[in-house]
């Protein structure tokens, strides 16, 4: 019974996940409940760095959640998107600037347990579309890449077709946290 006494005060987060200003530990946001299982920032990035998909959220019409799944890239606490001219995705961005996106890198069922064995990682932030055709010609390419690398000639032809008709969506993260299952975290120890 102990676990569901909690302080009044809002207890801050330790100084040293906010010393860099690279951390993306944000004590605006909730703090994860089961902390024993939560993933190191680094290895909550090596999963956005390895993973190709993920689940973005939004607020899309009437306000009603609108989550997608969509590929994308990782790169300095930003991920990247691409996107058509139109549609909920984009008209949801348009509205609301706030978004959330999960990666779920392991899921493995156990059902001899009635669990399952996860890893996975949340970000929040901060989403826009790319007006800068500098910016968004680079993270096409940064995208292109991630997908596709070594092959650049093919690359630029696919851009120089298709840049005109499509949005790049940088998505600014503010918050970044990992979870694991009690089954993996004990198999560290």
């Amino acid at each position: 019974m102990e676990q569901n006494k909690e302080p009044k005060e809002r207890q801050e987060p330790s100084r040293s996940s906010l010393d860099t200003p690279e951390s993306l530990q944000n004590p605006a946001f909730r703090q994860m409940r089961r902390k024993r299982q939560q993933l190191s920032e680094e290895e909550s990035i090596g999963i956005l760095k390895k993973s190709t998909s993920g689940t973005l959220a939004l607020l899309g019409d009437n306000d009603y959640p609108y989550a997608v799944p969509i590929s994308y890239v990782y790169a300095d606490s930003r991920l990247y998107f691409h996107s058509a001219l139109s549609g909920h995705k984009v008209d949801a961005i348009r509205k609301c600037d706030k978004a959330s996106f999960c990666v779920i890198s392991q899921d493995e069922v156990h059902p001899e347990k009635y669990t399952t064995f996860f890893r996975s990682v949340i970000a929040f932030g901060r989403i826009h579309i790319i007006e800068d055709e500098a910016e968004k010609l680079t993270t096409a390419r940064l995208l292109g890449n991630r997908y596709n690398p070594n092959h650049d000639e093919s690359l630029q032809a696919e851009i120089a077709s298709g840049l005109s008709r499509m949005l790049m969506i940088r998505f600014d993260i503010e918050h970044l946290t990992g979870k694991e299952s009690i089954e993996l975290m004990k198999t560290r120890k």
